[in-house]
């Protein structure tokens, strides 16, 4: 084994190369194909956790070791002149490399390897580690151990790599999108008054749609003041024929397009376009549909989902037909935003949302300077569009026109435009008074106008197993908020 110093180069060991960073804590590796100019030739040649492979470059998870990246040189593209192999801390751990003991690179191809211990670093949290570049048509390693204190996202903003979400989503498909109004008060219908559930007029403008009322929903045709008739269908090759209660109109499927809710623990999406869901969520569709899993999103957003445990595993659908979503049979509402004022969303209670609004991951204001967990971070949506989120029961919608206090777990939306806070409870005894386990030491607190929806549970849906956050941090919590 050939130990490298820092600056020094060597021919690489061989063509397929296994290049493995271990530490004292978790860190993420990461590898970016750099062409003449010093920079990734797009944001595809950034691989990453969530952009696991690229042209002759794979990563692979640790799964509890140390994660890995291999390239194999002869598969580069001829317009790549480096691989530049990085590691960063993951976030459950220290924050910086200060107090991270040895950091080891090592590059192996068969029985040969090469190591590079790091040493030095202070205040980073990202460091690239090693470069594989080409000189001359031969590949050869250098060992570099250059520190940024901005961790993973500098590193790739660096080399060129886009950490912008998305570009503008398209327009809303059929009748899905509508406006939130923007005072941020819970929503009332034309006349002043709460929607009624059960009631077959839309959903206003800023309408937080409660749920569903017990009785049956009015299909094309139903009418209330008839006795029921329950369908008969034909018989086939001497089976008798199918009588059942399950017919009735109020099991009928909804009709439109766009997100629609179905009964109350599921929603109807009238497929013409795309939407986005909630990884996991389907649980029947009719039609020509197509489903791309798309991890966290935007890069940008990857990193910072990655890091704080919180956001929404997604899955883009396409095509033409009705697709059926729910999650763990939790109840469901509907939100419409006109663009006027965004909605903060536990990540854990996304259902669906149109392809028309852009989300981000924000930390709750004035948990600044808590340690961080998942807890303290939420979705951020702006923009057009409609938005299916989940409850664990029935939930309450308080108009915030005073100091409003909520437990963490148990506040699942708010107007984005709320100022909010963290209140310790400790001094006033209530840390031993509230919610249902070890009693939490801290209430989320907001201030403005606007409103804020709760649960009536600490659970997210699903219960416990359901956890609040995406990817390989899906299932986090705990910390602050217990």
């Amino acid at each position: 084994m050939t130990v490298l110093a820092p600056g020094e180069n060597r021919p690489t060991p061989g063509d397929q190369l296994t290049v493995t960073v271990t530490s004292s804590a978790s860190v993420d590796v990461s590898a970016l194909l750099v062409n003449a100019a010093g920079t990734v030739r797009s944001d595809a040649d950034f691989v990453f956790f969530n952009q696991p492979t690229g042209p002759g470059v794979v990563y692979r998870h640790g799964n509890g070791g140390s994660d890995v990246v291999s390239v194999q040189t002869s598969a580069l593209p001829a317009d790549v002149d480096k691989v530049v192999v990085t590691a960063s801390l993951d976030g459950r751990g220290p924050a910086t490399f200060a107090s991270v003991g040895a950091l080891t690179t090592t590059i192996e191809s068969g029985s040969t390897a090469l190591t590079f211990p790091i040493s030095g670093l202070t205040t980073e949290s990202g460091v690239v580690c090693v470069e594989v570049y080409r000189r001359g048509g031969v590949w050869k390693v250098r060992a570099i151990g250059q520190g940024y204190d901005d961790g993973l996202a500098g590193i790739a903003s660096a080399f060129g790599v886009n950490l912008d979400d998305e570009p503008e989503p398209v327009a809303p498909q059929g009748n899905s999108g509508g406006p939130m109004q923007g005072s941020g008060h819970p929503p009332q219908s034309a006349s002043g008054h709460p929607h009624q559930p059960g009631s077959s007029a839309p959903t206003p403008p800023g309408q937080f749609a409660p749920p569903p009322s017990s009785s049956p929903a009015e299909a094309p045709g139903y009418n209330p003041g008839a006795p029921t008739r329950q369908p008969t269908y034909a018989s086939q090759q001497g089976v008798r024929p199918v009588h059942s209660d399950l017919f009735d109109p109020s099991h009928a499927e909804v009709s439109g397009q766009g997100i629609q809710k179905q009964g109350g623990k599921m929603v109807k999406v009238g497929m013409n376009g795309e939407v986005m869901a909630r990884a996991g969520s389907m649980v029947a569709y009719q039609g020509d549909l197509k489903f791309e899993a798309l991890g966290s999103g935007g890069i940008g957003r990857a990193i910072r989902q990655h890091l704080t445990g919180e956001g929404v595993p997604l899955m883009k659908v396409t095509g033409r037909g009705d697709l059926f979503l729910a999650n763990a049979a939790a109840d469901v509402h509907i939100i419409d935003l006109d663009g006027t004022d965004g909605l903060t969303i536990n990540g854990a209670n996304v259902l669906a949302f149109d392809s028309t609004l852009r989300y981000d991951v924000g930390r709750v204001q004035g948990a600044a300077g808590y340690a961080s967990n998942a807890g303290l971070f939420n979705c951020v949506f702006t923009g057009r569009g409609r938005i299916a989120i989940t409850t664990h029961g029935t939930p309450v919608v308080l108009t915030v026109d005073q100091a409003t206090y909520a437990d963490p777990n148990a506040a699942v939306a708010w107007s984005s435009s709320l100022q909010t806070g963290i209140k310790r409870n400790d001094s006033f005894g209530l840390g031993r008074l509230m919610g249902r386990s070890t009693g939490e030491a801290s209430t989320l607190t907001f201030t403005g106008r606007g409103f804020v929806i709760v649960q009536p549970s600490e659970l997210p849906p699903g219960g416990l197993i359901g956890g609040t956050g995406a990817g390989q941090q899906a299932g986090t919590g705990g910390g602050l908020f217990g």
